[in-house]
């Protein structure tokens, strides 16, 4: 589960996500170190599509039906790409209602003290 945590300034609540990143890459690199010839066409294909994406997002007159073909043909390479790294299917938390209130709960905890600490003088209504 996520664990929220305040910033080390103080100022903002983070959900870190680094591990799950870091669990992601480690699976990405065994994978391309078992048959880099795959995995480098896949991260190739994925690549171009998501720069393609890039072009067509930022692009003045492209038609939106080509962006979100761009944006299929990304997704489709991103799929493909997460099939190669088995957790990538553990990167999404899934909370029951009772986890998802308690997170809610410290993530409102933490937002408080942040607003506590850095709210002005007098009182917060009128």
């Amino acid at each position: 589960m996520i664990r929220p945590q305040l910033t080390a300034d103080g100022l903002a609540v983070r959900l870190p996500i680094a591990a799950r990143a870091e669990s992601l890459l480690d699976d990405l690199a065994l994978a391309y170190f078992e048959d880099p010839d795959t995995l480098g066409a896949l991260l190739a294909e994925h690549g171009e599509n998501v720069a393609a994406l890039g072009r067509a997002i930022h692009g003045r007159d492209v038609p939106e039906y080509e962006r979100a073909m761009r944006a299929a043909a990304a997704d489709g390479s991103r799929e493909a790409l997460a099939a190669e790294a088995p957790t990538a299917d553990d990167l999404d938390d899934l909370l029951g209602p009772d986890d998802a209130i308690a997170l809610a709960g410290r993530i409102t905890k933490l937002a408080a003290r942040i607003r506590h600490r850095t709210a002005p003088e007098g009182p917060a209504h009128p």
